[in-house]
């Protein structure tokens, strides 16, 4: 794909969350300088704040992305930010000045409620018809529903529901489409009034939290298959390959830890098998006896080769090598933090991979609270950023310490010959030092596009 050869970031956006923290302040879009020879390099340039507070914005997408590119009238101009909690969906124009977005239109929760009976917006694509479609965890009640609102791609008003029919998934988190293969693949998080306010291990075993993919017609918009992929793995995010004939692709299973492969069968249908596990630790001095590694965010090279993704409370960053897709090869691993670090409240016992605990994670003196959580790779493969937050009352109970001292930003150096991951010691980008106070850096985008919003068809 041509993209490898795309110019270098130079700027990246990034939501910063203030929901939780106990600072009365509203989320932010910081825009972040991340070009070595810029003077301002590692610093937020830009604070774009939103009008409203306790929105936790999330995730972001375009108004305009490589579905669309057939079209030369259409360009990456707008950002497209949903608010997780709140469900407004905020459009911001970074095509008047890329290094100071400025918001652009404002959709009300209301509308999302009465036009779509949905709520807790999460993941946003833009289809090759020039609409956008943001996914969502529920209804306006907090229950689990997996729906999709669609948005007109010139006024941003909500057009409706994307879904037909009378089936619905009970659950909704993330998808991906594939428009060769006539699919889009959703998944589950888990019923938004129950992990919402924290996560509870009686709701475990209750049903509360998503166990499938579910499988979509892509022209006819109806749901039409699901695939278990286990009780409580907490399905989060899903990956196919870039190029668009791959009929594969891969999803993180966040309780569960284990990255499974999805598939078309020779039946025409889809099915999924499990890759990768990684095993939990017998720990004490923690929440529950056995900590999961908890896989929290996944990414495929553009080339289609390396499959990366984060143990949120393990604290490490993994590469694997998938040339054979449906053996991945581990080449790469890193520590950032996480919660089994030397000196910390937790006492690993029993450890199928590790001879000792980790060290803490310290860079430029700052010991780095938290664990590695969403990533976001250079368009060449070589560079891998990475952020610590997961959620704002998820970080609360895991991590008090990203609540006092904020989250971070880091970035890796990828070997993109033989695998294998080092920290840049040179970059760090310090959430904790803002000017009103410490806040909860997410999801990392860049202004051409990226790893994990283009969608080629």
């Amino acid at each position: 794909i041509s993209v490898l050869k795309g110019p270098r970031e130079e700027i990246v956006y990034v939501p910063c969350i203030y929901r939780n923290t106990g600072r009365k302040k509203p989320d932010f879009l910081a825009t972040v300088d991340v070009n070595p020879k810029s003077p301002d390099y590692c610093q937020v340039i830009h604070r774009l704040p939103m009008p409203n507070l306790g929105d936790e914005l999330h995730h972001s997408g375009w108004n305009a992305c490589s579905s669309c590119f057939g079209d030369a009238t259409k360009k990456r101009n707008r950002l497209i930010l949903p608010s997780f909690i709140s469900s407004r969906i905020y459009v911001v124009d970074v095509g008047t000045d890329l290094r100071a977005p400025r918001l652009f239109k404002v959709v009300n929760s209301e509308d999302v409620f009465w036009k779509c009976s949905l709520g807790y917006p999460h993941t946003s694509h833009c289809l090759g018809s020039g609409e956008i479609m943001i996914s969502t965890l529920g209804d306006p009640a907090g229950s689990g529903k997996g729906g999709f609102i669609l948005l007109d791609g010139e006024t941003f008003e909500i057009k409706g529901n994307w879904e037909k029919g009378d089936k619905i998934p009970p659950m909704g988190y993330d998808f991906w489409y594939q428009p060769r293969h006539n699919v889009l693949i959703s998944t589950e998080w888990g019923i938004p009034k129950c992990l919402g306010y924290g996560f509870d291990p009686n709701d475990l075993k209750k049903g509360r939290y998503g166990r499938r993919l579910n499988v979509w017609d892509w022209t006819t918009h109806t749901y039409i298959q699901s695939i278990d992929v286990g009780e409580d793995a907490a399905p989060l995010e899903i990956r196919f390959l870039h190029n668009p004939d791959a009929a594969e692709g891969y999803v993180g299973c966040t309780i569960s830890s284990a990255i499974h492969r999805f598939y078309k069968t020779e039946r025409g249908d889809w099915a999924a098998e499990k890759v990768i596990q990684v095993p939990s630790k017998k720990v004490e001095g923690w929440l529950l006896p056995d900590m999961p590694g908890f896989i929290t965010d996944i990414l495929i090279s553009l080339d289609d080769r390396f499959l990366y993704f984060s143990n949120w409370l393990h604290g490490d960053i993994r590469q694997y090598d998938i040339s054979n897709t449906r053996k991945p090869k581990l080449v790469g691993q890193v520590f950032l933090g996480g919660s089994i670090t030397k000196g910390g409240p937790v006492t690993v016992c029993r450890d199928e991979e590790l001879q000792s605990q980790p060290d803490p994670f310290f860079i430029k003196g700052k010991r780095v609270p938290g664990g590695p959580q969403m990533i976001q790779l250079s368009l060449d493969g070589k560079r891998l950023y990475v952020t610590t937050s997961l959620y704002s009352a998820w970080d609360r109970q895991f991590y008090p310490d990203l609540i006092k001292d904020g989250s971070v930003m880091l970035q890796l150096d990828v070997d993109t010959e033989q695998g294998g991951l080092t920290v840049n010691k040179s970059f760090l980008v310090d959430f904790g030092k803002e000017p009103d106070g410490p806040c909860l850096a997410h999801e990392i985008r860049y202004p051409g596009g990226d790893c994990t919003s283009d969608i080629w068809v």
